[in-house]
């Protein structure tokens, strides 16, 4: 069975994070895409220029149209930006119940642009996250949820973990921004820890990783026995995904990963 997946986030119109990277991710794991628009955003591999919010109803519109019509077998939640957009989200997962939700709790963009109005942190806390199955935050968007200082090692991390996880989901933290050749991420599920070290990737092409990581695993966990096995073969894929992002040509920024390095023939290089 081909399983469907809906994102519901916001628009990149370089097509290197938000709902083109999600509908892309899950694409390249054999899943069928879906995408509900929380914001259009102009923005590229340099930053964010601007944000334009999709009003509430019109998002709550769009979720009960695909809801009431389509089997969803998991979804990715991304960019929601204001605490209206949390509590229609929050309604609409109330109501349809799907069999996995992860949230991609997305706050700030590479650039440092804000995308989580800071009034809604608390309602992404309080209200969306006892709902979701997992949460997928870096280090910085972890200190944001807890309103503390950002780990500085993997001891912080194991820290952080204890307390992430009583706001309900399973977690995933991803520790990239820590220093170092090894990049550790910290998956807690049903009270079983697992760690997965994964030498890093030295390209500069990284926008929208986040994105491509939540999106796969989505696509992946209806598919999988597990979570660990889903986020397991998500970030294998994604480790090779920067392992051939430099043969894209896309912007003079952070670009994207190759999210279809696995099926596109390679490219001759340019002369």
């Amino acid at each position: 069975m081909i399983v469907n997946v809906l994102t519901i986030a916001g628009s990149d119109p370089s097509g290197g994070a938000g709902i083109q990277a999600d509908l892309k991710a899950f694409s390249a794991h054999g899943a069928y895409g879906m995408g509900v628009l929380t914001a259009l955003t102009a923005q590229n591999t340099q930053g964010v220029q601007g944000v334009h919010p999709i009003p509430p109803d019109v998002v709550a519109a769009q979720l009960s149209s695909v809801f009431s019509d389509i089997r969803v077998d998991a979804v990715k939640i991304g960019m929601l930006g204001d605490v209206a957009t949390v509590e229609v989200v929050t309604d609409a997962l109330r109501r349809w119940r799907p069999p996995f939700v992860v949230c991609d709790p997305v706050m700030v963009a590479k650039s440092g642009d804000r995308l989580l109005a800071p009034d809604a942190v608390a309602a992404l806390r309080s209200e969306l996250l006892p709902l979701v199955h997992l949460v997928t935050p870096n280090l910085p968007e972890a200190a944001d949820l807890l309103d503390v200082t950002v780990a500085v090692d993997e001891a912080g991390m194991r820290a952080q973990v204890d307390a992430l996880l009583k706001l309900g989901p399973g977690l995933l933290l991803k520790g990239g921004h820590l220093p170092g050749d090894v990049a550790v991420d910290l998956l807690s599920v049903h009270g079983e820890l697992t760690r997965f070290a994964t030498t890093r990737v030295p390209t500069r092409n990284t926008h929208g990783t986040g994105c491509a990581l939540s999106s796969a695993i989505a696509a992946l966990r209806p598919q999988r026995a597990s979570w660990a096995e889903a986020v397991g073969e998500a970030k294998t894929w994604l480790t090779e995904a920067l392992r051939h992002a430099d043969s894209l040509d896309v912007g003079s920024g952070h670009g994207p990963p190759h999210h279809f390095h696995a099926l596109w023939a390679p490219q001759p290089s340019t002369p």
